[in-house]
C-alpha cells in the first residue's frame, strides 16, 4: 500500500528513500525524503505510525537551515541511552556537485527539527558522500555504508559505489574503503548504492547500467562476504525489481515490513510498504 503519496505530478516530485525503526513500544518511526519538482528542492520528514502504514508527521527538516540545495536519503538510529540520531545528506549549492552528511540528535524524534547539526562525513574535493545506512554493531559500536560519487570528471558525477566506515561513538569515523563496486558490462555497471542490510548479512542495493538511467535505478541483492569488514558481493545477475531505496524493518515475530520508492507513469515517486509474514513453522 502507499505509505506516503507523491507530493506532486511529474519528474522530481518524489517521496521515498526511507529509513524506519521500531520504538520501544512497538510503534514505527520513519524518516524519508520529499523532493518538490525538477529543481530538486527537498526536505526530510520524520513521522510515527501505530501500524507501519498510516503515518503522522512529527517534524520536517528543511534544506535551508543547512544552506543546502537539496536533501536525500536519511538514516535513523537509536543510541544506547535511547536518544534518536538522524543522519542527513545535503547537496552543496550549484554549481558544485558535492554532498556531505550531518547528524542531528534528540530525545524525541519530534525534536530533531531543531537539533544542532554536526558534520560527520564531510567528503572532500574528489568525493561527494550521501545516502547513508548507519547501524549499531553487536559490540556496541557503529558502522555505516556511504554512497560515494567521484567528482574528478566533469558531468560524470552520477557514478556511485559504496564505502564502509566504523566508529566508537557514531560521530568520529574511520574509513575502510569501497566495499560494494560496480560490475563492468552488467546492469549495475554505473552505480551500486547499498540501501539496507539485515542482521544475517543479506543486503539490497540500487544499481544502474548507464548515466541515462540516473533516477531509474533498480533494486539488486547482495550479501556480506565475510572476507573483510563491511564488504559485500552481488548475488544476482540482474535486478530483482524495478524500484529504488529498499528499506527493511525486521519484526519481533520473525517477519518484516519493507518500504521502497515506487515510480508512477508520470515519473513521480511514492513511498510504498508491504508486510512480509514470518515463515511458516
Amino acid at each position: 500500500m502507499v505509505a506516503v503519496p507523491a507530493p506532486g505530478g511529474g519528474v522530481g516530485w518524489w517521496a521515498g528513500s526511507s529509513h524506519a525503526a521500531l520504538d520501544d513500544d512497538g510503534t514505527y518511526v520513519i524518516a524519508y525524503r520529499v523532493r518538490m519538482g525538477a529543481k530538486g528542492r527537498g526536505s526530510n520528514v520524520v513521522a510515527r505510525s501505530e501500524d507501519g502504514e498510516r503515518f503522522t508527521t512529527v517534524c520536517t527538516i528543511e534544506q535551508d537551515r543547512f544552506g543546502a540545495q537539496s536533501l536525500e536519503k536519511p538514516s535513523l538510529v537509536r543510541t544506547d541511552d535511547g536518544r534518536w540520531r538522524l543522519y542527513v545528506c545535503l547537496a552543496a549549492p550549484a554549481p558544485s556537485k558535492h554532498w556531505w552528511i550531518d547528524v542531528l540528535e534528540a530525545d524525541d524524534p519530534a525534536d530533531l527539527e531543531g537539533a544542532e547539526a554536526r558534520t560527520v562525513f564531510p567528503g572532500d574535493g574528489n568525493t561527494g558522500v550521501k545516502d547513508p545506512f548507519v547501524r549499531r554493531t553487536a559490540c556496541g559500536g557503529w558502522e555505516a555504508w556511504i554512497c560515494c560519487h567521484p567528482l574528478d570528471v566533469f558531468d560524470e558525477e552520477d557514478r556511485m559505489t559504496t564505502a564502509y566506515a566504523t566508529s566508537e561513538d557514531g560521530l568520529t569515523w574511520d574509513w575502510h574503503g569501497t566495499v560494494l563496486r560496480t560490475r563492468p558490462g552488467m546492469w549495475d555497471a554505473r552505480g551500486a548504492r547499498l540501501t539496507t542490510l539485515l542482521p544475517d548479512g543479506r543486503a539490497a542495493y540500487d544499481g544502474r547500467a548507464t548515466k541515462k538511467q540516473n533516477w531509474f535505478e533498480q533494486i539488486g541483492l547482495a550479501r556480506l562476504t565475510g572476507d573483510r569488514p563491511g564488504e559485500l558481493e552481488q548475488t544476482n545477475d540482474g535486478p530483482a525489481v524495478d524500484a529504488r531505496y529498499l528499506d527493511v524493518v525486521p519484526l519481533t515475530d520473525g517477519g518484516y515490513r519493507i518500504y521502497y520508492e515506487g515510480r508512477l507513469p508520470d515519473e513521480s515517486h511514492e513511498l510504498r510498504t508491504e508486510l512480509i509474514p514470518p515463515p511458516a513453522a
